[in-house]
């Protein structure tokens, strides 16, 4: 296994050229700083002391105007090597990710979230660029200039010389001490920064889940968490860089001042130097200083830098151990759920609580069965027999018993919705769905059936009319009492990343046992697949549900219901695309948990629609007609057309 040196060792390893010349144009630019210093004392020793004629000082004006080009010169290309080099280096960890992530989709996708993957990709790669084009660079520039200068320092003046010496490793000394604390925190924020990328980005692919569970200002909550931590992260990271600043100024201000001091008491009092000398030397100080100074720099920069490309080694190493992983992890499994402790304090007793909820449901099979069969033969027509079905409901399972709401009458007057001018508008004179009963929305596509059910799952306001709901007005009621009285299962519901556990407890915001999930799990026919699972209930799934088939999830949704037990369901043909074997779990688990509710469908499959109790046929975004299956046959030719080309496609 690669370790961090190793993928740097082997980019720069490709580079190698470019950072070979960058040391011979270092080398030429200690001899351009050393030139620079000595034509400008040289120049200030003819005019000012021995007084020289123009002419004679013209020729040393000209010269160090000359070095001082070339060594602005050699600057720039020595950046634009570095630059070149972070370019390269970053395209080909970004060609390195990218061929990773789209080599194994599915692997990948299950290891974490999507929008960790991304920052990693984008903002960490992004913030490698400073190792390359600054950090290499200036380090280099930092192990050739200042040897140079302190090679001629001696010559010129021991004392000082040793000066320099001796003061100089104070600052690669605080640098490495600074460098330590600065990658650490470098670490926390890409943590920090890909942990909210992924809870944005989960949270944004859910937030019908979210909103339809009331969980939203929850997750608001925890993205401003998230964002904070980002923010703190960063922060401490500047306070790092102004603390390093300050540090380094003032030991390059100590530095200067001590050899100034020495070379003005050579210089006045023991006169053992003369001006040229000294003034050349006291040139030479500052060059010094400032070359470590701006290697001190770079180095808190790559240090940042190392932080990053150690995010972007992990993901290339798929590992699953480190800090990183784990920091990852335990945030993941609290991403849409953290202000859930629905079941944390019992998650040790899953097995055994599973255990006995799956014998507790074995010993009321043939109850279930006869509910079942009482479920698809009672009308629900009145009251009594709502009653009935509650009660059976109830001794379904005891974990399963606690209170729930009473089926609740829809009605739906002069309604209208519309996208926008010119778009598809929808049109309702009115409708009245009475408690209890199983409601199929059918129709061709683009007739407007899921719009009708997000109008009145209350995910969509209406443009004008009304939707009462015991004749109360839906936009002037309570929406997160609305909301926990519905279920609301599409073809594809949304998993978030986290445990199959707290997928489940999702649904509700109070604390529920272990043996209820279970129990919900059982109901949903999910308790088989637990069971072959090593971690059962522990499992982490992937962000959208990576892991699990389509069967599974629409099962894991459906214990979601079962734990929240609502009195209205609403459906977008879970079934579609199915296998007949899980098609049949899910449509028992379905007859099951519509016994006390009432169901609105949006229905494909013939067998759901006979099975209605009323049929509403759409058609361009008009209620054409409703009734049962039998009295729709008769009346409606557009139904009937709709029904036989559905007939041909089965039987072909």
């Amino acid at each position: 296994m690669k370790t961090n040196a190793g993928i740097l060792k082997e980019i720069m390893f490709a580079h190698h050229k470019r950072t070979r010349l960058i040391r011979l144009l270092s080398f030429a630019l200690g001899i351009m700083t050393i030139l620079q210093a000595v034509l400008l004392a040289e120049g200030v020793q003819q005019v000012f002391v021995e007084s020289a004629p123009l002419r004679s000082w013209a020729v040393v004006a000209g010269a160090l105007l000359i070095v001082m080009i070339l060594r602005t010169w050699i600057s720039y290309v020595n950046s634009s090597i570095g630059l070149r080099i972070a370019a390269d280096a970053k395209r080909t960890l970004r060609l390195r990710l990218l061929r990773l992530l789209a080599s194994h989709p599915l692997m990948s996708s299950r290891q974490g979230q999507t929008g960790s993957k991304i920052s990693v990709a984008l903002d960490s790669v992004d913030e490698a660029d400073s190792y390359f084009s600054q950090y290499v660079p200036k380090m280099i520039e930092a192990s050739i200039v200042p040897v140079l200068i302190l090679l001629v320092v001696f010559s010129l003046h021991v004392p000082s010389g040793l000066i320099l010496l001796f003061t100089a490793p104070f600052i690669p000394l605080f640098m490495a001490l600074i460098g330590i604390q600065t990658r650490q925190k470098s670490e926390e924020k890409f943590q920090q920064l890909s942990l909210f990328s992924g809870t944005f980005l989960d949270s944004l692919q859910g937030m019908i889940t979210l909103k339809l569970f009331g969980r939203t200002g929850e997750q608001q909550r925890t993205i401003e968490q998230r964002s904070l931590a980002y923010r703190d992260s960063t922060m401490s990271i500047l306070k790092v860089a102004f603390t390093n600043t300050f540090a380094l100024e003032t030991i390059v201000m100590l530095g200067i001042g001590i050899v100034a001091l020495e070379l003005a008491l050579q210089l006045v009092v023991f006169k053992a130097l003369n001006f040229h000398v000294a003034f050349l030397i006291l040139l030479l100080v500052p060059e010094f200083y400032n070359m470590l100074k701006n290697a001190g720099t770079a180095f808190h920069g790559g240090r940042t830098s190392i932080g990053a490309i150690r995010n972007i080694e992990a993901l290339l190493q798929g590992s699953n151990d480190g800090s990183n992983n784990e920091y990852t992890q335990e945030n993941d499994a609290n991403i849409a759920i953290q202000a859930t402790n629905a079941g944390k304090a019992t998650q040790a007793n899953f097995t055994t609580n599973a255990t006995n909820a799956t014998n507790a449901t074995n010993a009321t099979n043939a109850t279930n069965a006869t509910n079942a069969t009482n479920a698809t033969n009672a009308t629900n027509a009145t009251n009594a027999t709502n009653a009935t079905n509650a009660t059976n409901y109830a001794a379904l399972s005891p974990l399963l018993s606690i209170a729930k709401n009473t089926a609740p009458m829809i009605e739906l007057r002069q309604l209208a919705f519309h996208y926008g001018s010119g778009d598809f508008e929808l049109n309702i004179d009115g409708l009245c769905i009475q408690p209890g009963h199983n409601i199929a929305i059918v129709g061709k596509s683009g007739a407007g059936k899921t719009t009708l059910l997000h109008l009145i799952a209350g995910l969509l306001p209406p443009s004008s009319g009304e939707i009462r709901v015991d004749h109360q007005l839906l936009t002037t009621a309570n929406e997160q009492t609305w909301f926990s009285q519905i279920s609301y299962i599409t073809q594809h519901p949304y998993i978030f990343a986290g445990t199959i556990a707290e997928n489940i407890v999702i649904s509700v915001d109070r604390e529920v046992s272990a043996a209820e999930i279970a129990a919900a799990a059982e109901a949903a026919g999910l308790s088989e697949l637990i069971a072959e699972l090593e971690h059962g209930y522990d499992t982490p799934v992937g962000e959208g549900g990576r892991g699990l088939s389509g069967g599974e999830k629409q099962r894991l949704a459906l214990a979601r219901a079962f734990l929240k037990k609502p009195s209205v369901l609403l459906f977008d043909e879970p079934t579609t695309g199915l296998d007949l074997h899980t098609e049949r779990i899910l449509l028992r688990s379905i007859r099951q948990l519509s016994q006390n509710a009432t169901v609105i469908t949006i229905a494909h499959r013939l067998h759901t629609i006979r099975e209605a109790d009323c049929i509403l046929f759409m058609e361009q975004g008009k209620l054409l007609s409703s009734g049962t299956h039998e009295q729709l046959l008769h009346a409606v030719p557009q139904y009937e057309e709709m029904m036989h080309t559905r007939r041909q496609e089965v039987v072909g």
